[in-house]
Formats: C-alpha cells, structure tokens, sequence
C-alpha cells in the first residue's frame, strides 16, 4: 500500500513539474511586476488579464482599481466595455445564420433591407454582406464616425447619413476601417433571425458559453454591478468619464465583458467551438469567421515584419513567427482592449484597461505571445512609453503655443459676430455658432451633449476646445471671401474619426 501510494505522489509531483517547465517564466516570475509597472507609468487605474492554454484558464486576473480614487479593486468578474471586440461576436452570428440557411454571406443587403442606400447607385445594387463587415467599401478609416459616435442619432438615422457618405476610395479597392458596417449588419441579423441583434448573441453566444453577465448594451452595461469606470487624459490629468450611450453602432463595439466570461469565449475559439464538451459554436462557423476577406496592408507589429495582414468577418488575421494569429483591438470612451488567439499554440490572451490612452494593452499581449514562443523579452512596453512621451511632448507643445496665440487677443479682420450663425455639413446637418464675449460656442444638431468653444488664433482659425475631452482640441480653419465667412471645416481627435467635415454658412 505504502508503495502504491508512494507511486501516485511521484506521478502527481511530475505531472504537475512538467506542467509548471511548460508555463512560461515570464508569466511565473513576471508578469504581476510587468503589469503594475504599466498601470502606473501609463496611469492606468485598473486591468484585467486572462490566458488560457490547451483549455485551461493560466491567468485570470484583475489589477489596480475600477475607479480612480476608490480602493474598489477590480477582479476577474469585473466587466470591461471590449469596443471593437464587438465585432467577432457580430461576424459569428452571419456565420451562425449562414449556417443555419437563413442568408448566405454573399447575399447583397438589398435583399433583406431594400431600403437601403448608398450614394453611388450601382454600390447599393452590388454591396454584399462581407462588403460590410470587412471594411472594403471604399471609405476611410473612421469615415462618418463623427457624425455617429455618442451622437443622438438612432440606429436607422446613422445608417441613413452612412449611406449618404462620399466613399473617399473605388469600391473594394482599399480597405477603410467602417465601424457603421456593422450597424447596418445588425439590422440585417434582426431581420432575418426576428430577434434584435443583442437578443440573438444573448440566445446564441452568451447563454450556450455561460456569458449570463455579459452585455451586449452600453446602457445595460452602466446598469450592471461590478464595473469598471472609464478615464483618459484632461489637461495631462488622469479623469473618470461619463459612460457614453453608443447602441446606435452596438454591433461594432458596446458589448460588455470579463476575463471569467471572456474565457468561456477563448476556449470554444481554441476548441473547435467546444464549450464543457459540448459544441456551442460549430467549427464550421468558426472557420468562416477566420477567411481572409480584405487586405489591411502591413503587418501590425513593433519589430518584426510578417508575410500577410488581413482580415475576416470581425478578426484580422496575420502571421508572426511562423504562427498564424487571429485578433482584434477595442476602443471606446475610456476603456482599450485587445483579443488574441494563436491557434497553433492553443494560446489566448485578453488584456482590458479603463484607460484609453495607453499602449500597454497591446505590448504586454506581444510580450506574452514571445514568452510563449520562447523568443527573447524585449521589453515592449518601454519601447512604446518612450514613443508615447515624444508624442504626448510634441501635442502638448503644440498646444501651448495655441493657446499661447489665444492669450495674445488678436482680432480678426472681420468682426467677431461676422462668424456667428447657422452652418450646415451636407449630411451631417448643422452647427450653430454663437458669440459669447470674446469667443464663440459651438453647438452640433447631433450632438446635444458637446459644446465646443472656439478662440481666434490669427489667420482665419479658431482653436476649438470640446466640453468633451475625448474628442480633443482642433484648430478650425474658416474660409473667408470678400469679407464674409463662407464655411469652417470641423476637426475632432483621430480617436473618433481623421477627415475633416465643412460646415457651410447659410
């Protein structure tokens, strides 16, 4: 008996050395000095972090606190607002209904919402499905974001002024990052299931995963308990902000979740779909979501090139290492994330932060990533702070002497009132400016939470700096002819969107 008993420990003790030799030491000895040294030179008041490998959950752990100024601490039940991470849970459920023969992912959206249009006739007739939700449509990165994000426009008015967009590329030429693609899948999700499109996750990704605290809302998600608060930068000050209403675009980025329920996602991902050993998500849908549709351009990394960077419905796609990686990033008003699956290496990695300004989401998933490939540390995250500084130096200067061009008072050639007035963007609709003293104040018909508060700076511009710091500060050019004010062109923090947008005095 003794020896029978000796025997068991020795298999148990050497099961359990060789699963130890197989974790990383990065992740043993490392990873809680890595992550607290992030937090606090990117200020980052809280993190979760989640690695699963060959199906078990490694590291499922929360960091620093839900709100700056609170000892509340986050967990592994905390929920994050994912952003972007959104949208592989809207691709599988295309691919779940192209599966269950309810639409085919080729089908053109004018089949199910014959209403819809966009400018050029021809696109509308021709626009598919995986046109939407691969970004291929020929716009811009974040084109029309402005007009939509945290807007008071519905989701059927976003995709109305969505349509009405001059695509800045030929159709299917370019790929252009479209978030408003994903609205419009949304609808197409309603109308073919009968269900809304947060109700279909619910009953067929949430509840078969055992997600039962993960929104699919922005407004469900400010309603939970266990939140985590989001914050950025005022005035090189770490600040909570208000939760922004986004469900207008809900399929492109309001789902809210944790590193416990996200787990659950990871490991169906990495199993052929298999959850408690069961198949929730066929692996049939799982490769669908995983084609390559588009081609993003360059591989995303900090040193190293790669073969391909792509992407399908709701992932991108790229190679590292002789390693195919599946991922995606999230951002929203205070909160960036990041996803990673290495399905080879039966390896998924989440990291979440309430902080939208801050790179080490994604360098401590590369760092991870190398531990596992047993590549050298490198040390990521010192490479982007010391980035980020130089960058956060350069703004910073920039807008001192803005605002140094304020304090000098000069007085435009027109008088002041001569600028104020109703101005009208051709799909975006109007912005009132009226004169408050010595400056203006700006008004957008779709936006009744912001006002923007524009300074003369000499040379027919104006500094403009938005009651919502998420959406920056912007020099605004004005286009003067023969002594009356023609337009303005409107700029906000490339966060939201790039393009400028004129407003036309009428």
């Amino acid at each position: 008996m003794k020896k029978f008993i000796s025997t068991l420990l020795f298999i148990l003790i050497s099961n359990l050395t060789v699963f130890a030799q197989d974790i990383p030491l990065f992740i043993t000895d490392s990873l809680d000095i890595y992550v607290n040294r992030g937090l606090e030179r990117w200020q980052i008041p809280g993190a979760a972090v989640l690695v699963v490998k060959d199906g078990k959950i490694l590291v499922a752990k929360g960091y620093g606190v839900k709100e700056l100024g609170t000892n509340d601490k986050v967990n592994e039940n905390t929920l994050f607002m994912i952003g972007s991470n959104t949208k592989a849970f809207t691709g599988t459920a295309l691919a779940l209904l192209e599966n269950d023969d309810k639409l085919k992912l080729d089908d053109k959206v004018i089949k199910y919402l014959p209403d819809f249009k966009m400018k050029d006739p021809w696109i509308t007739k021709e626009l598919n499905i995986v046109d939407l939700v691969t970004h291929r449509m020929g716009l811009q990165t974040f084109q029309g974001d402005f007009m939509y994000w945290a807007s008071d426009l519905t989701a059927d008015e976003v995709i109305e002024k969505f349509g009405m967009l001059t695509p800045k590329y030929d159709f299917r030429t370019k790929y252009g990052y479209t978030n408003a693609g994903y609205a419009v899948a949304g609808k197409i999700i309603e109308k073919v299931s009968g269900l809304k499109w947060e109700d279909y996750l619910k009953e067929k990704i949430f509840l078969p995963l055992d997600m039962s605290r993960t929104t699919a809302l922005s407004t469900d998600f400010t309603k939970s308990e266990n939140i985590a608060k989001p914050h950025t930068f005022v005035d090189g000050k770490m600040a909570v902000l208000p939760f922004e209403n986004i469900d207008n675009l809900a399929p492109c980025g309001s789902i809210g979740s944790s590193i416990n329920e996200l787990s659950h996602w990871l490991i169906a991902q990495l199993d052929s779909g298999k959850y408690q050993g069961n198949v929730e998500i066929p692996f049939k849908v799982l490769q669908l979501t995983r084609q390559p549709q588009s081609i993003q351009g360059k591989v995303r990394h900090p040193f190293n090139e790669g073969h391909y960077n792509l992407y399908g419905l709701g992932w991108g796609l790229m190679d590292y290492e002789e390693t195919e990686i599946i991922s995606h990033t999230g951002g929203v008003n205070g909160f960036v994330t990041s996803v990673t699956l290495l399905p080879e290496e039966n390896l998924g990695i989440v990291v979440l932060t309430n902080n939208d300004q801050n790179g080490f989401f994604q360098m401590l998933k590369w760092e991870i990533i190398d531990a596992y490939l047993g590549l050298p540390y490198r040390n990521y995250d010192d490479f982007a702070f010391s980035r980020a500084l130089k960058q956060i130096q350069e703004r910073d200067e920039q807008r001192t002497a803005w605002r140094d061009s304020v304090a000098l008072n000069i007085k435009p050639k027109i008088e002041l009132t001569e600028f104020a007035g109703r101005y009208e963007h051709e799909v975006y609709g109007y912005a009132d400016l009226s004169l408050k003293d010595n400056y203006l104040e700006m008004k957008l018909q779709h936006h009744s939470k912001i006002i923007g508060k524009l300074e003369y700076i000499g040379n027919n511009r104006f500094l403009c700096t938005y009651s919502d710091p998420t959406y920056g500060i912007k020099v605004f050019p004005f286009e003067i002819e023969n002594g009356k004010v023609v337009s303005f062109d409107l700029f906000v923090d490339d966060f939201i969107d790039y393009l400028p947008y004129k407003f036309v005095k009428q």
